[in-house]
């Protein structure tokens, strides 16, 4: 990048909205580019995005065909993860699995995070009793763990990788709810929405225009250090049968496949364990790396 654009980005006096928003963005990838542990959890959620795409072509094998005369084969030259009790290929479904687990995090993310984002910020803004309702039905939410309720919501949908991700969203919207209220009890009674009062505007054009755009970067914050929960959740109800059913190569239904074998054909349930640790593991790291760079705690500096 020359240094005409730098300036023109980095300039404290910006001519237009999108200046502003292009050197805020350009400040907030700086910063996390120094941040060595956050770009390798951006280079694992990279790959995990490249695997996911390009997984038919990645993988040597079909995920759903075997055979039974290389079932429980080691990792070798042709099986590089082995095989399971089937004789399918291990590397192939821990690829192909991959796509079932991003899916499964985007669908999650996009249904938990705008429903706790708009309950909380409707709860901050208005109060009273508005907020004492709807943050009685968040409290219910958060007494209860997250694995145990999302249990019981798939045993009355019934297994299958839909409803364990509806039961996954329905527990993880409230912690956005909390994150977006406490956000917005802290400039419900700003100058500036004071302002945009009196110019007319109404409560739904307040909330969707300033209230909410002020939540979005501790709601984002928040979503990428879940993700790692969500994959553990979501392998939790493959694990015990509820999520993703078989011949799907779901990372958690794998193991609790391989857990009979574990003794002697540990690569079994360990191959797609390993998958998960370093997934979530990404996730993670550039969670905490993101939460460094967007914290309004910290200045970032250019």
């Amino acid at each position: 990048m020359n240094v005409l654009s730098r300036d023109w980005l980095l300039s404290e006096d910006p001519e237009t909205r999108a200046q502003a928003k292009l050197g805020q963005f350009y400040r907030v990838v700086r910063a996390l580019s120094r941040n060595p542990l956050a770009m390798v959890g951006l280079a694992i959620i990279i790959a995990l995005l490249l695997v996911a795409a390009f997984a038919s072509w990645i993988a040597p094998y079909s995920p759903f065909e075997g055979s039974l005369q290389n079932r429980l084969q080691p990792p070798s030259v042709a099986h590089w993860m082995g095989t399971d009790e089937l004789g399918r290929d291990i590397y192939s479904r821990v690829i192909h699995g991959a796509r079932i687990t991003l899916m499964i995090v985007l669908l999650v993310a996009v249904i938990a995070a705008p429903l706790g984002l708009i309950v909380g910020a409707v709860s901050g803004y208005f109060g009273g009793w508005v907020d004492r309702v709807l943050m009685g039905v968040t409290d219910v939410f958060l007494s209860m763990p997250r694995l145990i309720l999302a249990l019981a919501f798939v045993a009355a949908l019934g297994p299958g990788i839909e409803n364990a991700v509806i039961a996954i969203a329905i527990t993880a919207w409230p912690v956005y709810a909390r994150i977006a209220r406490a956000e917005t009890l802290t400039f419900r009674t700003a100058e500036f929405i004071a302002a945009v009062q009196m110019q007319g505007a109404s409560h739904a054009r307040v909330i969707w225009r300033h209230v909410i755009p002020l939540c979005l970067s501790s709601t984002i914050v928040r979503v990428t250090l879940d993700m790692a929960g969500i994959i553990l959740t979501a392998a939790g109800l493959g694990f015990l049968g509820l999520g993703a059913q078989p011949p799907m190569p779901e990372w958690g239904a794998m193991i609790s496949r391989g857990r009979a074998f574990i003794l002697d054909q540990w690569w079994v349930a360990t191959m797609p364990g390993f998958a998960i640790v370093i997934v979530s593991l990404g996730f993670c790291l550039f969670g905490d790396g993101l939460r460094d760079v967007l914290d309004p705690k910290q200045k970032v500096k250019s």
